[in-house]
């Protein structure tokens, strides 16, 4: 049998041989807390025209929109789907072994949200900037409209899917923070610890993937690929209610801070963009044979997902 990509979890997963990542603050060496360049609004004119200390808040404070996202996403959604194939409850058979490597996400999730969480206690302990009481409820609820709506006859398979959409997406964020020199350095050790864990949860559900496929029958498999384009992009819309309010603790007033979030998010999802993100799913899609459903290569253009060569 091949290896599989959780076969070494007991030596080589963070929560079990990782270390708690205490802060030390670097800001008067110059280090910042998050990169200015991915954080879209930061280079808008009216934040531009904030004092130099309003405007180190909201980087703070889009570390926390990070750290944050990341305890909700995993612990709502990840492990939402993560259980059901661990307790063998996601519709079609699946071997023993997928079951086991699915409790290991599952607690792998559950530790990247509580080192993400004491993280950004730290960060508010040291630099005085408090954590905002975001739940990211809006977010939540448009993901199970958007499954609701587009897998009515099979709302188990829902949450499955957006599970292995979302631990199939690259983002800059884990590619681009470990390697930036000028974030502070436990920052950046946690978010390498993170991308770490990520990278085989990639593998893992894009090997799940395939199992799903081909346990479905032919009616599942085309609902399922109709589906999946609509799933996709739903888990790339921006929940910009924690900006709002981050550009509202900044001083901008209420017309001003709904401008900003239309000019830096109104287009975010953009084809060029969502294509960038999706690259590695479509991949997996293609090598499932979601592409070979009649009619699945013209809904995936016409959400612009793929051009002209791409299927």
């Amino acid at each position: 049998m091949s290896r599989g990509p959780l076969d070494a979890w007991y030596e080589s997963a963070g929560v079990r041989g990782g270390v708690r990542r205490l802060l030390h603050d670097e800001s008067d060496d110059g280090k910042v807390f998050f990169p200015e360049r991915l954080v879209p609004y930061l280079a808008h004119e009216a934040v531009v025209a904030l004092p130099a200390g309003r405007r180190r808040e909201l980087a703070v404070r889009h570390l926390y929109q990070f750290l944050l996202s990341t305890t909700h996403l995993e612990t709502r959604v990840v492990n939402r789907g993560a259980e059901l194939i661990a307790n063998d409850r996601c519709g079609v058979p699946v071997a023993a072994r997928t079951r086991l490597d699915a409790f290991k996400v599952y607690c792998d999730e559950g530790y990247h949200s509580l080192y993400s969480l004491d993280l950004a206690d730290q960060v508010a302990a040291t630099t005085g900037i408090a954590v905002p009481r975001w739940d990211y409820g809006g977010f939540v609820t448009r993901l199970a409209d958007t499954a609701a709506r587009t897998l009515p006859a099979h709302p188990a398979l829902a949450p499955l899917l957006q599970t292995v959409v979302f631990e199939t997406l690259i983002t800059s964020v884990l590619n681009e923070v470990p390697a930036d020199t000028g974030v502070v350095t436990t920052v950046r050790d946690l978010v390498r610890d993170h991308a770490k864990d990520e990278g085989r949860h990639h593998r893992f559900f894009t090997a799940f993937f395939h199992e799903l496929w081909h346990g479905l029958d032919t009616g599942a498999r085309t609902a399922v690929a109709f589906a999946l384009p609509a799933l996709l992009k739903s888990c790339l819309v921006w929940d910009v209610e924690p900006v709002r309010s981050s550009l509202r603790l900044a001083g901008l007033d209420a017309p001003a801070a709904a401008a900003v979030v239309d000019n830096c998010y109104r287009g975010e999802t953009g084809d060029e963009r969502v294509r960038a993100i999706c690259r590695a799913a479509l991949r997996m899609c293609a090598s499932a044979g979601v592409f070979e459903v009649p009619g699945a290569v013209d809904v995936f253009a016409a959400h612009g997902l793929l051009t002209g060569g791409e299927a």
